[in-house]
């Protein structure tokens, strides 16, 4: 074993013994002597305990760790330390920017255990409110943890989204009279994207490769065949298929959809026909209606479009408010007048449902009994203030390990509306998970089941639950199940929104927004839907003020007769 790793071993144990609060004399030995062994001018294994204890700054007690360390491949104080921390801390030692002292606010004050929570506490402005943190902390360790992401070879929607579309223009600079588009898993909509594909068809299709090859656009350019690849700054994977004018729509189509798509359709067209000059005509002569892009993973709607019973996606511009957001009574940013007047004003919403963290998210200011009662007081006040708008009272209660919420029923009865998560305690079977899930879908109060798996994209997979069950449960109980906005979650994923839909069951576009930035999330979560084959008739958040204070009504007399 080599000094360097001899080293790494001891620093990582002093790092926890900081996090641990371990006498602070212990604690600075074992850090002086990891930097001691990384500058030792010999390898520390080719000498004797004996020899390594006359060290400076070695010493008796870390000569023995050495040895011990060198025959076992461990040191089993570092293994005490180990089992007393949650694997996700662990790893948030090697996040360049943050030490001991931070984690450990990290990790015991906010309640955070890995990486792909901290990423999303970032996101939430959270880690700005902590005692030794500030903005630009936050932002270097944002960046760092997305570099990390990156490094994965995958990258979320929403951040290649402006790059993408960079590097579109650029081309359409380049190329102003071929035609050129996106395909693949950008065109899809996809929620994770690995490589980025762009179709041109030219008439000269040699001067457009040849333009492609030599410019400046990517990095790392490999050529091979009609294709030119290589990669953005960030290392999201580009393949620009250069073809002639004739051939684009057949390459489009063949590109855009995933091989179980593809295969699908041209299984129900003629081997010699010549593909034709729009995707529209090839969806014709396999006598399907015409699938719109973010559809064709699969062969999901096949049978639809056969039928011409594709549904009418949602638009962005279908939803009327906005549900599941978090102000400055909890861990957001913006004010709740503040959200009001941005919602209608800026977006031409006609509705807000507040729902602040419920009292046990102690680490997001979770709201106490008298906090409930004093927000619903300015609700009140705003909403006799604000006209043509309306602010619902709801709360994001917190489902506890047993499934039940964390207020009493009488003031669950207070809300408009409830939306039901977990956030604390997600190492569960698939068993556990979802009879906790259930309970709280079937307590009287809950109107919407919130971010159901706990996921964070590319970082967090989520508990596993049993979606079919879950799903017949929220049928069964009149609950809406949401699919959160926000581009980390995008939960419930949008393969199952299909499986809801057929039930009965409503979902609810939520944004889950800390700031009224965070609205603009709805948009990602109006993609998944898209892909889901989600239409407006199925969505709460796109009924009009009217009809949701009925749905709103109507639940709390059920609740109350």
């Amino acid at each position: 074993m080599e000094n360097k790793q001899i080293a790494r071993t001891f620093r990582l144990l002093s790092q926890l013994m900081e996090l641990h609060e371990v006498n602070s004399f212990k604690t600075k030995s074992i850090a002086n002597a990891a930097f001691k062994i990384d500058k030792l001018p010999f390898q520390a294994s080719d000498k004797t305990q004996e020899e390594l204890e006359k060290i400076d700054g070695i010493g008796k007690s870390t000569a023995a760790k050495i040895i011990e360390l060198l025959q076992t491949g461990t040191i089993a104080e570092l293994e005490d330390m180990i089992a007393q921390t949650p694997k996700g801390i662990v790893e948030m030692m090697g996040i360049k920017g943050i030490g001991p002292k931070k984690i450990a606010i990290i990790w015991k004050e906010l309640g955070i255990e890995n990486i792909g929570e901290l990423y999303y506490a970032c996101n939430e402005n959270r880690l700005i409110e902590a005692k030794g943190f500030g903005l630009k902390t936050q932002e270097e360790i944002k960046k760092v943890i997305e570099f990390r992401m990156a490094g994965n070879g995958k990258f979320l929607f929403a951040q290649v989204e402006k790059e993408a579309q960079e590097l579109m223009d650029e081309i359409r600079g380049i190329f102003p009279d071929a035609l050129k588009h996106f395909a693949g898993e950008f065109r899809r909509l996809n929620e994770v994207i690995s490589e980025l594909v762009i179709i041109i068809g030219s008439i000269d299709q040699q001067i457009a490769f040849n333009a492609l090859a030599n410019s400046a656009l990517l990095s790392n350019v490999t050529i091979n065949g009609h294709h030119v690849s290589g990669e953005l700054k960030n290392g999201l994977l580009v393949d620009i298929i250069c073809v002639q004018r004739s051939e684009y729509y057949k390459e489009l189509f063949i590109n855009t959809g995933n091989d179980g798509h593809v295969e699908a359709v041209l299984n129900r067209i003629s081997p010699s026909l010549d593909f034709p000059d729009s995707e529209e005509i090839i969806y014709e002569k396999a006598n399907l209606q015409w699938m719109p892009p973010e559809l064709r993973d699969g062969k999901n709607f096949i049978e639809a479009a056969i039928h011409n019973q594709l549904p009418t996606l949602i638009t962005l511009n279908d939803l009327k408010g906005s549900l599941h957001n978090h102000s400055t009574w909890s861990d957001g940013v913006n004010t709740l007048e503040e959200m009001a007047f941005y919602c209608r004003d800026e977006l031409k919403l006609e509705y807000l449902g507040i729902s602040d963290h419920s009292k046990s998210a102690f680490y997001a200011k979770g709201l106490s009994i008298e906090r409930v009662l004093q927000q619903h007081e300015e609700i009140d006040h705003l909403n006799k203030k604000i006209d043509g708008f309306h602010i619902f009272k709801g709360i994001e209660s917190d489902i506890l390990n047993d499934g039940s919420l964390d207020y009493p029923d009488e003031i669950l009865a207070r809300f408009d509306f409830i939306v039901a998560s977990i956030h604390a305690n997600l190492k569960m079977t698939e068993d556990k998970a979802t009879a906790r899930l259930i309970k709280a879908i079937e307590n009287p109060f809950t109107t919407i089941l919130g971010h159901p798996t706990g996921r964070l994209l590319l970082s967090r997979k989520g508990y596993d639950i049993d979606h079919k069950k879950v799903i017949e449960a929220c049928a069964a109980n009149n609950i809406v199940i949401e699919i959160n906005a926000n581009p980390l979650r995008l939960d419930l994923d949008w393969r199952w929104h299909q499986y809801a839909i057929e039930k009965g069951v409503m979902l609810s576009i939520n944004p889950d927004a800390h700031r009224n930035s965070g609205f603009n999330d709805m948009k990602y979560g109006t993609i998944v839907a898209r892909k889901g084959g989600v239409a407006k008739q199925n969505c709460l958040n796109a009924l009009s003020l009217t009809e949701i204070k009925e749905v709103f009504a109507k639940k709390k007399s059920a609740v109350s007769a």
